[in-house]
């Protein structure tokens, strides 16, 4: 099978014969396969390549998809299928990003922080959490970023390049337990760490209580009183559980009169499930 597109107008061939078409036109879905062919699996197949090709399937993306409300019960069956409901004299389906720990984060922060003053990523990887920090800071803020691993801090330099943001951000080499070296106390409005190991590289180098302790320390002398630490803690078969029990104890000891601490537990998710924790430094 192939599926040829031309525009919003996308067409289903098996062996050269058109056996189907699809139209995508501001988010409203229309589907129809030949008589002869259906009752095959032909509709779910375009349907389903329609809403993968502009995000509709993607956990990460918001989406919102309209179709007429079909008269057919094969129809209304395929619709539902793909999580099509009825609203009205239509069809309407909708997605919103699946929660992570990370996503939440970003969240928590953006409305919480406005754009200027200085951010810091204290385990950059990526650069996923480097990006996010330099358009919250915007052009008159400043990023900086770390990681220990040379591959990382090339890996987020190139990101924020290709991004158009390398006038606000860059990444360094630096053990983020060091942190203290590289920003002086009372001057970031944000530290972010998001723990564990570089995703795509080995696991066998990964984040430890032993450095990870003494950088939320140093974090918490940078940041400026109203200022916020972000962490996602990780355990699991790889790296154990001594670095997250480690930080919660970290955080649980804190003084209330100084500083307000978050720790957001998934209730139904595994217990090794990534932990998110702010803390708010009064």
């Amino acid at each position: 099978m192939e599926i040829r597109q031309e525009g919003c107008q996308y067409t289903l061939y098996k062996e050269q014969t058109a056996i189907g078409a699809a139209r995508l036109e501001a988010g409203h879905v229309w589907v129809e396969i030949d008589p002869a062919w259906r009752q095959r699996g032909y509709g779910s197949y375009l349907l389903k390549e329609l809403l993968r090709q502009n995000g509709g399937l993607d956990p990460k993306q918001k989406s919102h998809f309209t179709a007429a409300l079909p008269e057919e019960e094969a129809a209304r069956a395929l619709a539902a299928k793909f999580d099509f409901v009825p609203a009205g004299d239509r069809l309407v389906r909708r997605r919103v990003p699946d929660l992570s720990a990370v996503g939440f984060c970003h969240d928590f922060l953006a409305a919480r922080l406005a754009p200027g003053g200085l951010y810091i990523d204290a385990t950059c990887g990526n650069g996923h959490d480097t990006e996010f920090l330099c358009r919250l800071a915007g052009p008159s803020g400043r990023v900086l970023a770390l990681d220990i691993q040379q591959q990382a801090v090339d890996a987020t330099n190139a990101r924020l390049a290709q991004a158009g943001l390398d006038g606000i951000g860059r990444a360094v080499r630096q053990d983020h337990a060091r942190l203290g070296e590289v920003a002086t106390p009372n001057s970031a409005d944000c530290v972010v760490f998001n723990f564990g190991w570089l995703p795509g590289a080995a696991h066998n180098v990964h984040s430890t209580a032993e450095g990870s302790i003494p950088a939320l320390q140093a974090a918490l002398t940078a940041l400026k009183p109203g200022g916020i630490l972000a962490a996602v803690l990780y355990s699991g078969q790889v790296i154990g559980s001594g670095e997250k029990e480690a930080a919660l104890a970290f955080f649980r000891a804190l003084p209330l009169t100084r500083y307000t601490v978050l720790v957001c537990e998934f209730a139904n998710w595994a217990d090794t499930a990534p932990l998110p924790c702010f803390i708010i430094k009064k």
